[in-house]
């Protein structure tokens, strides 16, 4: 595979980084991920709510795909745990959520699944809203390396020994996984 190198602006700083899965490995993942959630959600249609930025990205392809309304987004900045070591960063808004959850099914999809905690910070947010019914969790790539015990119901693909390091996805258009150049 040949990896891609590019420049992105990050908040004023010039990052290199390192294409790990091209826009056609990334459209696979992404298909996987809405083949199973179709197959799963046949004779119902669960409220899609979509982390900022990732994966509300992904959400957004997932119900457009399945010809369902647009997600709700969450912006879940308030609720991490990492204030010291990252600082308080907003990472979007929350939209389209509902003023009080009593019982929906939720599906909550992000991008990537490392540690567990954005999806821990992302359930305090949801809880906030209400009691869900259930929630499901649709992930587009899967790093490994929970330190909370979280698993997708869904899952694009595992990244496996390549998701040891950091990495992002890229977009909205077109969507790419990328990681820090250490070259």
């Amino acid at each position: 595979m040949q990896q891609r190198r590019v420049s992105y602006s990050n908040a004023g700083l010039e990052n290199k980084m390192r294409e790990i899965r091209s826009q056609t490995a990334t459209e696979a993942a992404l298909l996987k991920l809405i083949t199973d959630v179709r197959d799963h959600y046949a004779n119902e249609r669960p409220l899609v709510v979509g982390i900022h930025t990732g994966g509300a990205w992904v959400a957004a392809r997932l119900c457009e795909a399945l010809h369902w309304d647009p997600p709700a987004t969450l912006d879940i900045s308030l609720y991490r745990d990492d204030f010291e070591t990252s600082g308080l960063k907003r990472s979007g808004t929350t939209d389209r959520m509902p003023q009080q959850l009593n019982g929906e099914r939720i599906l909550l999809i992000d991008d990537v699944l490392f540690t567990g905690r954005t999806i821990r910070a992302a359930i305090n947010v949801l809880f906030d809203y209400g009691r869900p019914g259930g929630i499901d969790l649709g992930i587009l790539f899967d790093r490994g390396g929970r330190e909370l015990p979280t698993e997708p119901t869904f899952l694009g693909e595992s990244l496996g020994e390549e998701g040891v390091g950091r990495c992002k996805l890229c977009g909205p258009e077109p969507l790419v996984l990328m990681t820090p150049d250490s070259e």
